[in-house]
């Protein structure tokens, strides 16, 4: 299924669901090894060949560091319909992901929250990222942009600091029991919350993680505690994504994770960054085979933990001491 890549629509993605992944996956990986300069210059530096791998945990996995200095591309396509940028910190290079067809990005975001929340016209769309909205070619913002063009709701719309009116607008709604998703950065729902305590009982609050510096660093049970008891809510939600992923993963409570049909999240050994298994505690893999344009194949910088049935928790990012064990750069 899906062996011919030479041109790909979003129907692609219809065809993948959990029978099929790992074939999809490992054909996908046969194209981007052939069509992928980059991609291949790394596996074969890895000493990797195509013909020994014949499963996922074989496939080798692209460190992030290469979307801040490389194009990533598969295909012979040369113009982007956009960019994602990371945000970085001060005086780093950004990630940047440039994104040949946006309509497979669009496709893979609806697919994957209409998963886990169902149609999106159902829900009013109240984005709270003020770090995002001041710089541009976030993939947050764009995610967000798009849920509020398929929600279409009047209510819709961005926020940076405008803590009184945000309140206002969430009263609303709330009075016409209007279903919400409050999607926002970490920080900035913390400052919110701690100015404007209310009875959220139609809004789904929904964390993105995030402080950058602007607030002490809380870990997420104790984000979602004070959020919780802030709104008087039962559950906070949670997104995973980034820059080099088109596809999400979504935690509808407890900060546990499950990933969207598109995506597959493995775990690399600390030690042994070749030694890649679906479940245990490391840095996290993820295949996303929306990336079928760039590389569906990226090791990421976060530690977690994946459960037997797929689900995942992250635990934090790699420091300096776990770097060198979990990072392909340095082999």
């Amino acid at each position: 299924m899906f062996h011919n890549f030479s041109s790909i629509n979003s129907s692609y993605l219809h065809g993948i669901n959990a029978q099929s992944f790992d074939d999809i996956a490992l054909a996908a990986f046969q194209y981007q090894y052939h069509s992928n300069a980059l991609y291949r210059s790394f596996t074969d530096a890895l000493h990797i060949a195509p013909s020994q791998v014949s499963t996922v945990e074989q496939i080798p996995f692209l460190p992030i560091p290469f979307f801040k200095t490389y194009k990533v591309r598969t295909g012979d396509w040369t113009e982007h319909s956009m960019i994602f940028e990371s945000s970085g910190t001060t005086g780093d290079i950004p990630s940047r992901h440039f994104i040949h067809d946006e309509y497979i990005y669009r496709k893979s975001l609806l697919m994957g929250f209409e998963q886990f929340y169902g149609p999106v016209e159902q829900y009013a769309i109240i984005a709270l990222l003020p770090s995002y909205l001041e710089r541009g070619n976030s993939s947050l913002v764009h995610m967000a942009r798009v849920l509020m063009e398929k929600s279409a709701h009047s209510a819709n719309g961005f926020y940076l600091n405008e803590y009184d009116k945000l309140q206002q607008v969430l009263l609303q709604l709330e009075a016409q029991k209007q279903p919400t998703l409050l999607l926002g950065v970490t920080f900035a729902l913390l400052d919110f919350a701690e100015q404007h305590p209310m009875h959220l009982q139609h809004t789904m609050v929904m964390e993105t993680g995030g402080m950058k510096g602007r607030r002490e660093e809380w870990t997420r049970p104790q984000v979602h505690d004070f959020l919780k008891q802030q709104w008087q809510l039962t559950q906070v939600h949670s997104e995973y994504g980034m820059t080099e992923l088109l596809s999400q993963a979504y935690a509808r409570a407890n900060g546990i994770f499950s990933p969207a049909s598109t995506m597959q999240v493995l775990v690399r050994d600390i030690n042994d960054p070749l030694a890649v298994s679906t479940t245990g505690t490391g840095c996290l893999n993820i295949i996303d085979l929306a990336n079928i344009h760039s590389c569906c194949f990226i090791a990421t910088d976060d530690i977690g933990t994946i459960s037997p049935d797929g689900t995942f928790q992250v635990l934090g990012r790699i420091d300096h001491a776990a770097l060198r064990g979990c990072n392909l750069m340095v082999i």
